[in-house]
């Protein structure tokens, strides 16, 4: 489910951690209410200290999207899961770009000129 994060990618480990949860949130594999595992195993699938997880935990908290039991560990709170039509369309047109031979890192530039601009 989780995956290590890229310690020479330039983004702080803790903003990775953030990213990788909520992906997991969005697209439907973690629900509201999922128990999330504990933060010592955590670091150890992360590939981080317990610190760096916590600082991750700590700012999901604050945007709402996990919860904090005490003793018992941090649960998901909030579920947004991506609708299946909208996934349909993200793929399509990563196929498409794909088969254009676009790289990820065009397609992420693209995005968010896109994004921003219409």
């Amino acid at each position: 489910m989780f995956s290590r994060v890229n310690k020479h990618d330039g983004v702080p480990a803790y903003i990775q951690i953030m990213n990788i949860i909520k992906k997991e949130v969005f697209m439907g594999r973690m629900k509201e209410g999922s128990q999330l595992p504990p933060v010592r195993e955590l670091a150890e699938i992360f590939g981080v200290n317990m610190n760096t997880v916590m600082k991750a935990l700590e700012r999901l908290q604050h945007q709402g999207l996990v919860e904090a039991e005490h003793g018992v560990g941090y649960f998901i709170k909030e579920s947004e899961i991506v609708k299946e039509d909208v996934l349909s369309i993200i793929r399509s047109t990563v196929a498409d770009l794909k088969r254009k031979e676009i790289d990820l890192e065009i397609t992420k530039l693209l995005i968010e000129e896109v994004w921003r601009n219409d």
